[in-house]
């Protein structure tokens, strides 16, 4: 069985796909308490997913520290490791952030770099945010992008064979429209077969699960509507929880497989003020959906909030962020839950999430709360197909 690690973990996303495409994980790593809880409880514990060696416990790691306590351990493992796969955090590159280029995550990617050297894999699986390919501007000229540094760098320390192209997960089964930038590097073989082979290979992938390539939300989520019912959540004291209706397509079928449980997890309704619900009402009668609402629209409704997006139900959804009141629903007068988020991500309905469900404020760069995890995470649905892909390659 092909071996791999996992940096920049997060909640678990990529590991996911890698375990259904039938890899086996040696350990994860990732800094935020709240993700890994979440990647623990679902591939640790239940799923026996990784090994895990004697010299590592199992918690949260911060990179840096394990690069500094472990470099003979790291380097043990040269020959051992078929794949090393994940991307730096990627707030600092976002078209839909700030873009700060003296943000201190930026600095992550030669720790990746770092970390690969030390444990020399055959191949290794970058992905980052599409800002990642653009420079930052200074003086009105635009830098050298960090895509070049990474690309460079993995160059510098053996693998010749590096590739990077913009990747849309939503042409590959997964209802949201997520444009991500993949770096395939290999020590032997040939990275431009990946992106031939998961081109050629799709059709035969999403067949396999009886999937289209193109998915609408509403496609997605629309057996997790309030109007099913409301029993109290499970877990947060003062908020009301949402149940099933029947599956409706072969999307929702899949993602409801192997489930033991009546209540979909995380499945928490907002508790709106009455003059929200009454805001998006009127959202939802009068302005065109999947389209950010311009600044006039927003005066007009009271809105204060800069972004924000009515859903429509036909199309893919917009890029999930972490900031859950970004998107209407496209039928009810809230936003999103953690699951519909999930399942707009591609993630089962078997998997749960942990920590809190937001944050706020300075707690933003700090924590990674149950909507952020799953807005940072690689759709479980794509990392499968890659991981299919990246075991052709190796073999």
């Amino acid at each position: 069985m092909l071996v791999y690690i996992d940096i920049f973990a997060g909640c678990g996303g990529l590991a996911l796909g890698l375990l259904n495409a039938g890899w086996k994980g040696l350990f994860a790593i990732e800094k935020d308490k709240m993700a890994f809880e979440t990647l623990r409880y679902n591939l640790i514990e239940k799923k026996k997913h990784f090994e895990w060696p004697k010299w590592l416990s199992q918690e949260n790691h911060d990179i840096d520290e394990i690069i500094k306590k472990y470099k003979k351990e790291l380097r043990g493992l040269r020959g051992k490791v078929d794949l090393v796969a994940g991307g730096p955090p990627c707030q600092g590159f976002s078209m839909a952030g700030k873009r700060k280029q003296k943000d201190a995550r930026n600095k992550l990617i030669h720790s990746y770099i770092t970390f690969v050297e030390l444990v020399k894999p055959k191949i290794i699986l970058f992905e980052n945010v599409k800002g990642f390919t653009l420079g930052f501007r200074k003086n009105g000229k635009r830098g050298k992008p960090y895509s070049n540094i990474v690309l460079k760098g993995l160059k510098e320390i053996g693998y010749k064979d590096v590739r990077g192209e913009l990747i849309d997960f939503s042409q590959f089964g997964v209802p949201q429209k997520r444009e991500r930038y993949i770096i395939v590097g290999t020590l032997n073989n040939n990275s431009d077969k990946f992106f031939d082979d998961l081109l050629k290979s799709k059709k035969h992938f999403l067949a396999s699960k009886k999937l289209r390539a193109n998915i609408g939300v509403g496609a997605a989520i629309s057996d997790l509507g309030q109007e099913n019912g409301l029993i109290d959540s499970a877990d947060s004291q003062g908020f009301k929880a949402g149940l099933y209706c029947r599956a409706k397509n072969n999307y929702q079928n899949l993602l409801r497989e192997n489930l033991n449980t009546g209540a979909p997890d995380s499945h928490r309704f907002v508790n709106h003020r009455e003059q929200t619900i009454r805001i998006y009402k009127k959202l939802l009668k009068r302005v065109e959906r999947n389209v950010p609402l311009n600044e006039k629209i927003r005066k007009n409704f009271g809105i204060n909030k800069r972004n924000i997006t009515v859903l429509d139900k036909r199309k893919k959804s917009p890029t999930l962020m972490s900031i859950p009141d970004d998107y209407v629903h496209y039928n009810e007068p809230r936003v999103l839950t953690v699951r519909e988020y999930a399942r707009t991500q591609s993630f089962p309905d078997w998997f749960e999430f942990k920590g809190k469900y937001t944050t706020g404020g300075k707690m933003r760069v700090r924590e990674v709360p149950r909507y952020t995890q799953i807005g940072n995470a690689i759709p479980p649905l794509f990392a499968e197909h890659a991981g299919n892909v990246l075991k052709e390659l190796l073999n």
